[in-house]
């Protein structure tokens, strides 16, 4: 990903998808793609509870059978969960009966209608699928925390210059974005709020 949102077209391109919430209300959807990871999610998870927020986490089915706990505590604290598939397929690079079989295995452990592909990869033919049963996510604002050639305060400049009412904006509960997510995170937030957005999940 190189750029921090989609180029225009592609939200035109790719119908059947949200990609940013409502224009006209000032408020934002902050959420987590790649977990549940041990000691990483629940630190998202207690930093969250300190300021009072809701987040929606797509999670990854295979993530989600070794680590059932943490899922079940992401429900308890009162967050929203989404199928990021099984084992996070590339849907432009395998045939679309074995993503949907994919996402079909990760829904036996994710109990959402809520769909994010990832790497943002998706055939149209597989929006098409999916859109009978789920509501498929993208994104207007991803923070490319998972990046280590980005330093915490560009990541932190891009999210101040780039949040807009109704973004829906992309972090990482995963091990290779931890060191930029904790160091962002909580900046961020206090940011959104300074600057009045209310916080809504999807």
């Amino acid at each position: 990903m190189i750029a921090e949102r989609p180029l225009v077209f592609l939200p035109l391109l790719q119908q059947g998808t949200l990609w940013r919430g409502n224009k006209k209300e000032k408020a934002i959807y902050l959420t987590f793609d790649d977990g549940p990871t041990p000691r990483i999610t629940t630190e998202v998870l207690d930093i969250l509870d300190r300021y009072g927020i809701k987040a929606t986490f797509f999670c990854i089915g295979k993530n989600v059978e070794k680590h059932p706990d943490i899922y079940q505590e992401i429900l308890q604290r009162g967050h929203q969960v989404g199928n990021h598939t099984h084992t996070h397929l590339k849907g432009m690079k395998c045939f679309t009966s074995t993503y949907l079989k994919d996402i079909e295995k990760a829904s036996t452990v994710i109990n959402s209608t809520l769909f994010r592909p990832p790497y943002g990869q998706i055939r149209l033919n597989q929006i098409r699928s999916l859109g009978k049963q789920y509501k498929v996510v993208l994104w207007d604002l991803v923070t490319r925390d998972y990046n280590p050639k980005l330093s915490p305060e560009y990541i932190l400049r891009k999210i101040k210059t780039m949040t807009r009412n109704g973004s829906i904006i992309i972090f990482h509960d995963s091990v290779k974005a931890q060191k930029n997510l904790f160091a962002v995170l909580p900046s961020a937030i206090e940011f959104w709020q300074k600057e009045g957005y209310e916080f809504k999940l999807l």
